[in-house]
């Protein structure tokens, strides 16, 4: 199994009346909120949680984008990473992911990852992601095309990626006289391309169709286990077998000396990632057109079988395992018992959350590297396969 630490640099400093005195922590949310001063320090110390996470020997380090809202404060995840080509000095760098359709200029993305890779040394995975329904409101852009541009734009790039320049350019949403980049990335034919996702039925066919490992975001273990069986079901039908390797779990982990001393550690900082930090109307998150009917209709469905994030108890997020809590002998088996079940190779431990403070953070890295990844190391092995497109000259 890999492992790579992802961090959400969110904002924890909400008041405690903050849900029921505001709509949403995100887009409309007032930047009166956010005090620059406390900002210059909390990106310090998140940038220091990464650094650590790569001597801790994590294989990989991760950021996203997310825009206008407390949630997380990477609008721009390519500055973070390029900060991490510096700090962090062996793991790869992943940015789960760049959000192409908010890009009119999908080719700042290319030069943005290529130039990245080169800097570090080939260590750069591309994640790309069509960004939440709330990010089409911050940009005030029609979602009925978004998955249309996703496509387009991740066509572009990789062709920028990986064929001599100069040549044109002619989509339906972007068109390019000279598309042409320097530099080129390091990694050939291009740094590996991951598909964060919730598990939207044309992100699974597009993982399925170029090989890409697919990345779910926290959920129930049963609906993550339902998800990669459909990943898998899709790579059987096309004759492109899914492996361990082509599957990744994001979900938040704490772990302390004991049971009793990790849930009460744990509690008050994972209630702050789901009730202040999540909150948002339904409307925010999927605007009309973001999704197609099909889609649509599975969401829907799952909305209705169980209740939001915020009206779980933390008993129940730890029960039906959209978290895993415990010591470290507790975190190993549970661990292990899902892997056995889900079968993913990748997983990625969100091991800061909420308001989770510096010491408890580096206390749950240090734990987790050194009691529960190597026990975990064994499992999820890749099958056999031919080379993959990412590897270094």
């Amino acid at each position: 199994m890999e492992f790579y630490s992802f961090h959400l640099m969110p904002w924890p400093y909400l008041a405690p009346d903050f849900v029921e005195r505001h709509r949403s922590a995100w887009i409309t949310l007032s930047n009166a909120e956010f005090d620059p001063v406390r900002g210059h320090a909390l990106y310090a110390r998140y940038l220091d949680e990464l650094a650590y996470a790569d001597a801790l020997g994590f294989d990989g380090v991760c950021v996203n984008e997310h825009h206008q809202t407390a949630y997380g404060l990477m609008p721009a995840p390519n500055i973070i990473a390029a900060i991490l080509t510096q700090r962090v000095k062996r793991a790869r760098i992943a940015i789960l992911g760049n959000a192409l359709p908010l890009r009119d200029h999908p080719l700042r993305v290319a030069e943005e990852v290529a130039m990245l890779d080169v800097i570090s040394g080939g260590r750069i995975i591309s994640g790309f992601v069509r960004g939440l329904g709330c990010e089409y409101h911050s940009f005030s852009m029609e979602a009925t095309f978004s998955r249309d541009r996703f496509v387009e734009a991740h066509d572009l790039i990789v062709r920028a990626w990986t064929e001599p320049g100069p040549f044109e350019f002619e989509g339906e949403h972007y068109r390019f006289r000279y598309v042409n980049i320097w530099p080129r990335p390091l990694q050939q034919p291009h740094p590996p391309i991951w598909l964060p996702s919730t598990g939207s039925i044309e992100t699974i066919e597009m993982a399925v169709r170029y090989g890409y490992p697919f990345i779910r975001v926290y959920e129930t273990a049963a609906v993550v286990k339902q998800l990669f069986d459909e990943v898998r079901a899709h790579g059987e039908a096309a004759g492109r077998p899914v492996g361990p390797e082509g599957l990744g779990w994001m979900v938040p982990i704490y772990v302390a000396e004991t049971d009793a001393r990790a849930l009460a550690e744990a509690e008050p900082h994972v209630m702050y990632l789901f009730r202040e930090l999540s909150h948002r109307p339904f409307e925010f998150l999927l605007p009309p057109g973001y999704a197609s009917a099909a889609s649509m209709s599975r969401a829907l469905d799952r909305l209705d079988r169980r209740q939001g994030y915020a009206g779980r108890s933390f008993r129940q997020l730890v029960e039906q395992g959209v978290v895993v809590i415990g010591s470290p002998a507790t975190v190993r088996d549970r661990l292990a018992a899902y892997q056995r079940e889900m079968g993913f190779g990748k997983l990625v431990p969100l091991l800061q959350f909420g308001t989770l403070p510096h010491e408890l953070t580096m206390q749950n890295l240090e734990l987790f590297a050194r009691e529960v990844m190597p026990s975990l190391r064994p499992l999820g092995q890749p099958a056999a396969s031919p080379a993959r497109a990412g590897t270094t000259p």
